[in-house]
């Protein structure tokens, strides 16, 4: 008897979200949970997460097909290993071992954006996709290539970690020494610092009241700034949009991809905003012949495209 169902989970930074979804790529049931970077509560929050998911829906395990999990680093599929998580401080952890010990399924593990890529391949855009770049800015920022409608994932499963491109071997765009990387120069958390540093020393923004209260800055409260002209705002999401279109412009001219997607919670909160800023730089980095034949956009996804790339995934080991 084929079993129906299949559990995503989406590990980033902060959250955890986990899903069931039936085969034919309908979202059952979703829960969101914060997340603590430590081995043995990560492993705890996906398997209690997992358990209320089926108490909910009424099913056993023997109703699920598989488990697809993402993770934000760079992991070994073929091993269940996470190889290097920097923002929930892993390193070396077989965590597909680790939940295996309490859920008894097939457990398949990939790289978030590699998951949110096979899911906007899939329900998205139908397979049309040929050559293309996935990018989801957050808390970090991650990146994923698609090469002849096929997922790219390198010699040894580190392909698309564009966050760690080099900008500056000197690291002279931040105070202190030290490498600076695409993910130091523009995730959201790089974002909230300059802007911090700027009310710091004097200049007013709406967001003042988030630093006084030291409350979380989330990519919504961003978004509100913009939409209320906030001028300290615009400057630094404007630079770091700038600074993302000018390497993927570079990208563009290195592998003459056709379509750049664009995702994750800052380009969710504000898609126009952010696209349109990325193109500006990207245009002006581009060379002319590659870059008029690509198109940048926003998935329509949000959220649920690792879900359904969690889905994706399953389909693929199934079959």
């Amino acid at each position: 008897m084929k079993k129906k169902f299949v559990i995503a989970v989406d590990l980033g930074g902060t959250k955890v979200l986990t899903a069931l979804l039936t085969r034919d790529g309908k979202i059952i049931n979703r829960l969101k949970n914060s997340v603590i970077p430590s081995k043995s509560k990560i492993v705890k929050t996906i398997t209690s997460s997992i358990a209320q998911l089926l108490t909910e829906a009424k099913l056993k395990s023997s109703d699920i097909a598989a488990i697809a999990l993402g993770v934000p680093g760079t992991v070994n599929p073929e091993k269940g290993i996470i190889a290097v998580a920097p923002n929930l401080k892993l390193i070396n952890f077989n965590i597909g071992k680790e939940l295996k010990k309490n859920l008894k399924l097939p457990i398949l593990i990939e790289n978030d954006v590699n998951l949110a890529a096979l899911g906007i391949k899939k329900f998205e855009y139908k397979d049309t996709l040929k050559n293309a770049l996935v990018v989801f800015i957050g808390t970090g920022i991650g990146g994923a290539l698609i090469f002849n409608k096929t997922l790219y994932r390198g010699s040894s499963f580190y392909a698309g970690e564009i966050g760690h491109m080099i900008l500056n071997e000197n690291g002279s765009l931040t105070s202190k020494p030290g490498k600076m990387t695409l993910e130091k120069a523009a995730s959201r958390p790089q974002i909230v610092k300059r802007i911090k540093a700027d009310i710091k020393n004097g200049s007013d923004s709406l967001l003042k009241d988030y630093f006084k209260q030291k409350k979380k800055i989330k990519s919504s409260a961003l978004a509100k700034a913009v939409k209320g002209k906030d001028k300290v705002a615009i400057r630094h999401i404007t630079d770091a949009c700038r600074t993302i279109g000018t390497s993927l412009g570079s990208l563009t001219t290195l592998l003459n991809i056709d379509t750049i997607i664009l995702g994750g919670g800052v380009v969710e909160a504000m898609p126009d905003f952010i696209t349109k800023n990325i193109k500006s730089a990207f245009d002006k980095a581009v060379l002319p012949e590659p870059g008029k034949l690509t198109k940048i956009t926003a998935t329509k996804l949000g959220d649920d495209a690792p879900l359904y790339g969690g889905l994706s995934l399953v389909e693929e080991f199934l079959n």
